[in-house]
């Protein structure tokens, strides 16, 4: 994940900010990148990434391309790509994703589930449309 570099405090193509002061309540949903440092109670969702530093405490579900855990998170996670837990993490809560990474000393309690990248398919009426055409060529 490029958007986050390993150094705390990188924050290139980050749109959204969470910091250590702040706290909020409720449903999260966005389309950027998102580094949480504060707390959260709710829900997250963006179509982008999503980090949560070291000393974020959050209870919310997550829902986002690809995500990084350092802190606490009480809750599921969704990620369409790669989840990382670092080895601060400590994760209450069902996971799913791609690819999972985790460190060595990350919590991890709940279910994890690997889903795969399915392929995109055409639909059968595009499937029989195609053939249509392939017959009626001369």
């Amino acid at each position: 994940m490029a958007m986050f570099n390993r150094e705390e405090g990188e924050t290139h193509g980050v749109e959204t900010i969470i910091g250590p002061s702040v706290k909020v309540e409720g449903n999260f949903v966005g389309s950027g990148n998102v580094i949480v440092d504060g707390v959260v109670n709710g829900s997250i969702s963006t179509t982008k990434d999503i980090r949560i530093g070291e000393r974020a405490k959050v209870k919310a579900d997550i829902d986002a391309a690809n995500v990084v855990v350092a802190g606490e998170l009480h809750g599921n996670i969704k990620a369409g790509g790669r989840l990382e837990l670092a080895a601060s993490a400590k994760v209450y809560g069902n996971v799913e994703a791609t690819v999972l990474s985790v460190a060595q000393g990350a919590i991890l309690n709940g279910k994890c589930m690997m889903v795969k990248q399915e392929p995109v398919v055409e639909s059968h009426a595009a499937l029989e449309k195609n053939d249509m055409r392939k017959k009626n060529t001369p």
